[in-house]
């Protein structure tokens, strides 16, 4: 105890001195970050950001280099301490991070990041403040530091703004929206003293059963493009850098099983480019994203974290990629605990850094990483040439983040009115609320007539539950509304509204009991026998049924897609009373629901909203707002039919022949159970005058389209133009049809308005015989309709040789 005490004392001698020394750092318009009196040119503000690059690697050593290559987590994860130590002065940071991960941020569902600096929000930015100081003045050459951060769902931070599941945020199809949610993002992070927010996931969810399906876009690869673009031009807006998730051809483990397989995604070499990488190409070339993070998973055989055709040809040399690559927690490890590809760990980094790897992130110290890395440079086994390459991406970032000009939250105190503002709040109910996708509505019973209504029963596992509105992933410590609740608080003084919950969202069989069922218990039986006694006194029942953050999400595949549990069995009851059933679906991926959608008259789809979704589904359910978000991924009829998506290669999702040399097909359920674009209103849409214009018929120019869309009910509403196109004969195999255009819209009753897009050449290429994007020569068919299914209206061009 003595010695360590006298550590102590020598170290905050040591500390006080080297303040003493560095306390006049900061000069007018430049800061002398390497303390030696003199304006260098990687300190002036005035000088290109490459020649200041290349001044201050000249002057980095081995160890300030190799640790601009690592992630050091956050407090609680990584770091023990909140604050700077003396200690630190021993640890290997002493030379400097690339970034440090989740500062402080409060991580939901990890009580050992909890910690008393994340709010009120002017404190955080104090605490980065400090965090940034001590990296600035304590290290030799005063590196600053990337202090990133997750932000699928809104910012990873203690009661930021909450926003819905990205797969929410998918079915808004609402462009300017998305980009208004990467605003608050970036707004937010930039307050908080974040540099870098780790958002959107490009991922493509072609398998429904994958856990991480809440957390994609959806299956389209244009769509998701459109809005991941979208969501970086918000982010980066603000002065913060948007890193790409998760490159590349994450999303498709073989059976959609996740976990310690991650692994082994069967996807052919033309589909991975037109498919997988498409949305990483359109989103680097038009947005120029500061970040990518490279996925842990292999293609063909290769670890993508380990591939210089991934990390270096195509992303950088193909697609012009300026910005840092950090990979994903673990993947580094993963080239030999599971992919086995070398002989140890130092084989592993040595793969990853000549592939093209920048900074390597993991749940463990970083010098696990850094010091490995400093033995192969001394074995001569990794270039000097290739490491310069590595931290000069980073430091890249870092200039164009200004963190050598300005490193510090510069006013503290205002974070307390940016973060988290009642107009924030608003539009993150708004988001919620445009998500919302109506499935069924038999006979007009919604929107439910609150004057008509005297009892209403709200049931089912999810009517009370919260835990959904809260990611790992997003915000934390908001206020919740329950569905239950804000049905409660519309309806007061109105209607009596009784809440029975039914039955759990699992059985205590479950999964098993998806393949072996077994009978209700008595406790079971009692609690859907008291939720029909209740319906048979309602006038309407409001079933709130699906997934909650635990049936959903990381790790958490599944191998059916039926409700959960005894789910069914309470519908099925509560149908049989006779009364209306609503059913309403809180949930991370689509179900095989054929039962409920032939048998219940009215089906609302809120995947996983916001804090505030009882109010928004209590307000859509009766009438205030309509809903007109449309779906961003294939509902199939079973998981035998997977893989079951949008885009399609011709046939490969069609029925069976009923006759001929072929057989009768009688053997499969055919057909989707609700097609990709989908989604209904509490009006119609009446679609006209399908104008396409060219200004030449040759391949590089552009096509324009243009379409009138209509109200013809008597409510206000929205509706989702969707263009598709087909190219009619190519010289390989082509999808059937592909999303090349979408616009939300807004319309009263009884008016319309001309919706126009253009094609560019870049929608009418494909990947030709020889691998190469081009426009073939040859018809092309435009169709404009309001889903991939419901095509209203047709036209042809034709490019010329």
């Amino acid at each position: 105890m003595k010695k360590t005490l006298m550590l102590c004392a020598a170290l905050l001698s040591l500390e006080s001195a080297a303040f003493a020394q560095h306390k006049n750092i900061y000069q007018k318009n430049w800061i002398d970050f390497n303390k030696n009196g003199k304006k260098d040119v990687f300190e002036d503000p005035s000088q290109e950001i490459e020649k200041r690059i290349a001044d201050l690697l000249s002057q980095m050593t081995v160890e300030e280099k190799t640790c601009q290559m690592a992630t050091l987590y956050g407090y609680g994860r990584v770091l023990k301490d909140e604050m700077p130590t003396p200690e630190w002065k021993t640890k290997v940071w002493k030379d400097g991070i690339a970034n440090i991960d989740e500062a402080l941020n409060s991580l939901a569902y990890n009580k050992k990041a909890q910690t008393a600096y994340s709010y009120p929000f002017s404190k955080h930015a104090d605490a980065i403040n400090t965090l940034q100081k001590w990296f600035i003045e304590e290290t030799r050459m005063g590196i600053p530091v990337d202090f990133t951060n997750e932000g699928i769902h809104g910012l990873c931070h203690d009661r930021a703004t909450p926003l819905p599941a990205p797969v929410n945020i998918g079915s808004t199809w609402n462009k300017a929206m998305v980009r208004q949610a990467g605003d608050i993002v970036g707004r937010e992070a930039k307050a908080l003293g974040y540099t870098n927010v780790y958002a959107p996931i490009l991922d493509p969810a072609r398998d429904q059963r994958w856990g991480r399906v809440v957390e994609c876009y959806g299956e389209n690869p244009f769509h998701i493009a459109e809005l991941g673009k979208q969501m970086v031009l918000g982010i980066q807006e603000n002065g913060v850098a948007a890193t790409l998730k998760h490159f590349a051809v994450y999303s498709v483990p073989k059976g959609g099983r996740d976990g310690d397989a991650r692994t082994d995604p069967h996807v052919a070499l033309r589909e991975l480019h037109q498919i997988h990488l498409y949305p990483f190409r359109r989103v680097v070339e038009e947005a120029s994203p500061m970040g990518v993070m490279s996925s842990y998973n292999d293609y063909d055989g290769v670890p993508v974290t380990g591939s210089h055709y991934f990390l270096t040809e195509l992303l950088r040399e193909k697609y012009g990629f300026k910005g840092y690559i950090v990979s994903d927690s673990e993947a580094v490890e993963y080239l030999y605990s599971k992919h086995h590809v070398v002989d140890d760990y130092k084989g592993a980094i040595k793969q990853v850094v000549e592939a093209g790897l920048d900074v390597r992130t993991n749940f463990t110290m970083p010098e696990q990483y850094i010091m490995p890395l400093r033995e192969l440079i001394r074995e001569g086994k990794v270039s000097m040439k290739t490491i310069d390459e590595r931290v000069a991406h980073v430091l890249r970032v870092k200039f164009r983040l200004g963190l050598f000009d300005q490193p510090y939250v510069p006013n503290p105190k205002n974070s307390d009115q940016v973060v988290h503002t009642a107009k924030s709040e608003a539009f993150s109910a708004e988001l919620s609320r445009q998500s919302l996708v109506l499935l069924k509505n038999e006979q007009n019973l919604l929107p439910l007539e609150l004057k008509k209504l005297k009892n209403i029963l709200v049931t089912g596992p999810l009517a009370a539950e919260v835990n959904y509105t809260t990611s790992r992933y997003g915000p934390s410590n908001n206020p919740v509304t329950s569905v239950v609740d804000g049905i409660k608080k519309y309806t007061a003084g109105n209607a009596q509204v009784n809440y029975v919950k039914g039955c759990d969202i699992i059985d205590p069989n479950w999964p098993e009991s998806e393949i072996i069922p077994s009978p209700l218990s008595a406790a079971e039986q009692a609690g859907i026998d008291e939720a029909v006694a209740q319906a048979k006194l309602a006038d309407v029942i409001i079933a709130v049924v699906g997934e909650d953050e635990k049936r959903v999400g990381e790790s958490l595949t599944r191998t059916g897609l039926n409700l959960p549990g005894r789910q069914l069995q309470l519908l099925m009851a509560l149908h049989a009373t006779g009364k209306p059933v609503v059913m309403v679906m809180i949930n991370g991926q689509p179900l095989t629901i054929n039962w409920e959608n032939r048998y219940l008259p009215a089906i609302l789809e809120a995947w996983f909203p916001g804090p505030q979704s009882g109010n928004i589904i209590a307000e859509t359910l009766f009438g205030d707002y309509n809903p007109g978000g449309k779906l961003p991924i294939t509902f199939p009829k079973s998981v035998g039919q997977l893989e079951y998506n949008f885009p399609f290669k011709p046939a490969s999702q069609a029925g069976q022949p009923s006759s001929g040399n072929n057989g009768y097909g009688k053997t499969s359920v055919n057909g989707a159970l609700l097609p990709f674009g989908y989604g209904l209103s509490y009006t119609d849409f009446e679609y006209s005058n399908l104008q396409v214009r060219q200004p030449t018929q040759q391949a590089g120019s552009d096509i324009e389209v243009s379409v009138t869309v209509k109200n013809t009910g008597k409510r206000k509403g929205d509706d989702v133009v969707q263009l598709y196109l087909k190219d009619l004969v190519s010289s390989v195999t082509t999808y059937d049809s592909d999303l090349r255009g979408f616009e939300r819209v807004t319309l009263p009753p009884g008016e319309e308005k001309t919706v126009r897009f253009i094609l560019h050449p870049d929608d009418l290429s494909i990947l030709d015989k020889d691998m190469n994007w081009r426009v073939e020569p040859g018809k092309f068919r435009v169709m404009i309709g309001q889903s991939s299914e419901d095509i209203k209206l047709k036209q042809e061009f034709e490019i010329l040789p």
